[in-house]
């Protein structure tokens, strides 16, 4: 397990990404897929947890996912390190993108709501490209301050997509999320630094939206040492367990 930050939470090198539960339109990934129903959600879910992954990564933006994670396992609450985001939805096979102060509080408030807590642990800001735009020129980061400070959220955070917003973020941020595989180490010494100055790191998109192996991509980003944990998605809970198996031996070695 895993520091983030100064937060208390703690977390495991391998943690799921509920983004393919909630939303099929729109993704990178290579192939297409349904969305799983209700009762099959649960099950995934359910199965997660019990093999001991206590960190779930969501968001707005994932469609349903929110609100079947809260259906599924809110009941299972204290088990596990909750992630999501805030920034974009997704609504009429669109992104929608609202950083404005009431967007960020009514989208802060709804994910309370469909998650069934009372308490986000880590909230990222999920940009849309325009990092540095966002960070200086909108009201997020003050209110992010201000629902952590009231105990609403325990992490805070920047999902980006350039080096300049990881640099800005490190300054208020306890944890990064950020790209970072095989074909793409552009990351790797901001990385570094972020980790010299306390701020966790989760990697996205760590098997570069399914076209990367896992097992050599799981080898790849763990035996980082200013990686956190790597945030892995899919629907096939056998692969889900291989990918848990693959991180615990790499986590290990790396200890």
């Amino acid at each position: 397990m895993r520091s983030i930050g100064q937060s208390g939470l703690t977390v495991p090198p391998l943690g799921f990404g509920a983004f393919k539960i909630g939303r099929n339109q729109g993704a990178k990934y290579p192939g297409p897929y349904d969305l799983p129903d209700t009762a099959a959600v649960s099950r995934l879910l359910n199965a997660v947890l019990d093999i001991g992954c206590s960190l779930i990564d969501t968001a707005p933006a994932y469609g349903l996912s929110e609100q079947r994670i809260g259906e599924a396992i809110g009941h299972r609450r204290s088990e596990f390190v909750l992630s999501t985001k805030v920034g974009e939805t997704w609504a009429d096979g669109q992104s929608h993108y609202d950083f404005t102060a009431a967007g960020v509080r009514r989208s802060l408030e709804r994910s309370l709501t469909n998650l069934k807590t009372d308490v986000l642990d880590i909230v990222f800001i999920h940009s849309n490209g325009e990092d540095r735009q966002i960070l200086l020129e909108t009201d997020i980061v003050p209110i992010l301050h201000e629902y952590r400070s009231r105990g609403t959220i325990r992490a805070i955070g920047l999902s980006g997509k350039t080096i300049e917003g990881a640099e800005l973020a490190m300054i208020w941020a306890d944890i990064l999320m950020i790209e970072y595989h095989l074909n793409d180490t552009s990351h790797a010494q901001v990385m570094e630094r972020a980790a010299a100055a306390g701020v966790s790191i989760f990697i996205k998109k760590g098997f570069s939206s399914g076209t990367l192996a896992p097992d050599e991509s799981i080898r790849f980003v763990l035996s980082n040492s200013a990686v956190t944990s790597l945030v892995v998605g899919g629907l096939n809970f056998d692969h889900f367990r291989e990918n848990w198996i693959a991180a615990q031996k790499q986590s290990a070695l790396d200890s």
